[in-house]
């Protein structure tokens, strides 16, 4: 019996060698992008008394490859790392399985609700939603979708049926950067979202819902774009809870944060241009936004685009202000 059970043993796992050894050896290939900008804002206050730096830069260099297996599963992995010196070196990290049940993700990466959330169109560098207004002037960041961003952890996303997908994430709130590293405030994070993506006779739509909890508390968040001819109108809505990411024992914000934006933009062969409001509100505290983004297209992965933007805080210290950006974005 043992003798069967042996051989039995050594035929299946000879099938698998077989199997395993029929697919390709994983290949990366190299790609990524670099923008590089000039610009400049004028404002009330400031936090070193005079203006922002005139240049501002963003290069991540992307590692990307993956095989078939014998049996129809493509399994690969993606490397991000950030093109100058920084704190987190290595952007993203994670391994990716897709097949018919649909995609699994595991290793540092965004939630599933950042990955599906719709936000208002914009084509400029700045824009008014978790861009780079902050880059410019001493603003507060309006963001729809303030979810916890890079974190160790798995997320499942679901096959697409009519037009439907679901995404659910998990991470267990690590902090840690390095391999053997163990840093983390022993707390659940867990990451929701529901997107539709769909074509129509002379227009398209996307939706989104997402939410997230994190040390108790929650974000919530939808999104939607409308397409025409060569418009795209959209928004999306915020609600962050006063107790959301906040440290246990730490006491929750004074109030929850609401924020919106809504936009239009316009594409007509190689150029585009889009116009974008953007507002969120905390207690007392309000900040809105406006950027008018203009983008064309030069070349093959070449890209020059431009923002002219203003904003209006009143916060501790009340700012208002405007700004222009340029620049040029190559991607590789």
């Amino acid at each position: 019996m043992k003798k069967i059970l042996f051989a039995s043993s050594a035929i299946v796992a000879v099938a698998f060698a077989g199997q395993a050894s029929a697919s390709e050896k994983i290949k990366l290939a190299v790609g990524g992008y670099m923008e590089q900008w000039a610009g400049f804002a004028d404002e009330d206050n400031t936090v070193s008394g005079g203006r922002y730096n005139a240049f501002q830069s963003d290069t991540e260099v992307y590692f990307r490859g993956s095989t078939t297996l014998d049996n129809g599963i493509e399994i690969g992995a993606v490397i991000e790392l950030e093109g100058e010196t920084s704190t987190d070196q290595v952007d993203e990290q994670y391994m990716f399985v897709n097949g018919g049940f649909g995609r699994v993700e595991m290793g540092k990466n965004d939630s599933a609700a950042d990955a599906m959330g719709v936000t208002a169109p914009a084509v400029g560098p700045v824009g008014v939603n978790d861009g780079d207004m902050s880059n410019w002037a001493n603003v507060e960041l309006i963001d729809t979708v303030p979810s916890s961003g890079d974190q160790k952890r798995v997320t499942y996303y679901s096959p697409v049926l009519g037009g439907f997908r679901a995404g659910i994430s998990y991470a267990d709130q690590d902090t840690s950067t390095n391999d053997n590293e163990k840093a983390n405030n022993g707390e659940n994070v867990v990451s929701v979202g529901l997107e539709y993506k769909g074509d129509f006779d002379g227009f398209s739509l996307g939706l989104s819902a997402e939410g997230e909890n994190n040390n108790e508390g929650n974000w919530y968040g939808a999104g939607v774009n409308v397409g025409f001819g060569n418009f795209t109108v959209g928004g999306s809505y915020g609600l962050t809870e006063d107790d959301y990411n906040q440290a246990n024992g730490a006491a929750p914000r004074a109030d929850d944060t609401e924020a919106f934006d809504i936009g239009v933009s316009y594409a007509m062969d190689a150029a585009a241009v889009s116009l974008t409001y953007g507002y969120e509100e905390t207690g007392d505290n309000e900040v809105q936004a406006v950027d008018l983004g203009f983008a064309y297209t030069l070349g093959a992965g070449v890209a020059w685009k431009s923002s002219v933007f203003w904003f209006d805080e009143e916060d501790t210290v009340d700012n208002d202000g405007y700004g222009v950006v340029t620049g040029i974005r190559l991607d590789f």
